[in-house]
């Protein structure tokens, strides 16, 4: 038996999928069709922005396109930076470069693996236009910090918390502390869609304008039958989908317990041990999507060897995101050292609900 099949393998994560799940999503395979083709949709909207304290919220294919909504609706366009940290995932990149603006990579704290405000104040100029905060792995960035830097350069404040259900700053949810929030619904994420996200925001005029953004450009208020105003996108989560979302939503409190259970697991057995992991900072809650180990600088470490390990154990892992200055798609002016450092001396560890 290979060990991709075999039955006992440690996934790095997999989704939590009930018969609440299945119920709601036959039930919007056999009903959710004519005049009810946007009800479990409209419904996951409600119960999200619900469970994140704010106005507004429209569900997406992707968490990408989430963010390429909200981008599109603030103006970013051709000329434009956009700061981010140099740590992240290509899809916080993405939609900056498909308006035709410009991803400023800045380095990370080497506490959170988040943004570091200082760096990012170095960074702006008169061509900054947003800061683009990544919660990565469930870690917050500082959010007071940013929140006061983008208000003394007149700059958005994007919260990219694809990876942060369940992650809570001095008593606000990640997503709903700046100018917009985007989520992912990935099925590696710790609520799933599959795939899809989630685009939120407290702003009613830049709701407004990504929900006609969002409708290929046709304004909610249109009377007239395909007529749009602008070239707009179709970003749309399926009513199947959002089935499946309702349900776990409703189970999200037990779902985020599940991933903080894994998490503390790993932290008491790896106690003692020359690494560091996700870090919980005062008056805040870390929804820990992704365990992740940081072997301390100068210790000796083969993550491959270890990697290679697991694989024949049967257990899955994954390497840290590497800096997206090493792509060679980005200029990058920095050397942004921490997130050159920490990259090769970490790896996610397995983490699911069930595990």
């Amino acid at each position: 038996m290979s060990s991709e099949s075999a039955p006992n393998r440690i996934h790095y994560t997999k989704p939590s999928i009930t018969e609440l799940e299945t119920r709601y999503a036959a039930d919007a395979a056999a009903n959710g069709w004519g005049e009810r083709c946007y009800e479990y949709i409209e419904r996951f909207e409600s119960q999200f922005k619900q469970h994140l304290g704010v106005r507004h919220a429209i569900a997406t294919s992707s968490g990408t396109g989430a963010l390429h909504l909200g981008m599109a609706g603030l103006g970013i366009s051709a000329g434009d930076e956009v700061i981010l940290a140099d740590i992240n995932w290509i899809a916080s990149a993405a939609p900056i470069v498909h308006l035709g603006a410009k991803p400023v990579l800045v380095d990370v704290l080497p506490d959170t693996w988040c943004l570091d405000p200082a760096a990012v104040e170095a960074a702006i100029t008169p061509r900054t236009k947003a800061i683009l905060a990544v919660h990565l792995y469930g870690n917050l960035c500082d959010m007071d910090a940013l929140s006061t830097i983008a208000h003394k350069y007149g700059l958005y404040l994007i919260e990219d918390a694809a990876e942060a259900v369940g992650s809570i700053w001095h008593g606000r949810r990640a997503g709903s502390i700046g100018t917009f929030g985007a989520f992912s619904f990935h099925g590696t994420k710790t609520i799933t869609t599959g795939e899809g996200g989630m685009f939120v925001t407290k702003d009613d005029d830049l709701y407004q304008r990504v929900l006609t953004l969002s409708n290929h450009g046709r304004a909610r208020s249109e009377t007239r039958q395909f007529w749009p105003e602008l070239i707009g996108f179709k970003y749309k989560m399926s009513n199947l989908q959002a089935a499946i979302g309702c349900a776990q939503v409703e189970r999200i409190d037990e779902l985020v317990a599940g991933k903080r259970r894994v998490f503390e697991a790993y932290r008491d057995a790896l106690a003692g041990l020359p690494i560091s992991m996700n870090p919980e900072l005062p008056d805040t809650t870390n929804g820990y999507w992704m365990p992740t180990m940081v072997v301390n600088e100068g210790v000796p470490f083969d993550r491959e060897a270890l990697l290679s390990a697991f694989k024949a154990a049967n257990i899955d892992g994954r390497v840290f995101f590497w800096p997206l200055s090493s792509l060679d798609l980005f200029e990058v002016a920095s050397p942004n050292a921490v997130s050159k450092s920490i990259s090769v001396r970490a790896i996610n560890l397995p983490s699911y609900h069930d595990l």
